[in-house]
């Protein structure tokens, strides 16, 4: 997704948040959802940032059939994703999507 794309996420979707993720999404008339990262410098350094951003991407690239098609998603990890175990962050990031 480019720039525009997660500025009209933003603009025109909704949000739904959790204790380790903030979620917006907005439907898209595709076949397929896309999927955009948004991870705040103020989360950490680059090593951490870079972490955080290989467990979500590993999670959505895991549970995609799971996930509902036509739809605009970004991710906002918070910062107890840097320290929260992995099964714990499938569950709430899975669960949260499913609720698109």
């Amino acid at each position: 997704m480019r720039r525009g794309e997660f500025d009209a996420v933003y603009r025109a979707g909704k949000r739904r948040s959790s204790s380790h993720f903030t979620v917006f999404f907005r439907a898209n008339q595709m076949p397929v959802s896309r999927f955009g990262f948004s991870i705040k410098k103020a989360l950490g350094g680059a090593v951490v940032r870079n972490r955080i951003r290989r467990r979500v991407r590993e999670i959505v690239r895991c549970h995609r059939s799971e996930i509902a098609a036509g739809w605009d998603i970004v991710i906002h990890p918070k910062s107890s994703v840097a320290r929260a175990e992995f099964v714990a962050l499938t569950a709430d990031l899975v669960r949260l999507i499913k609720s698109v």
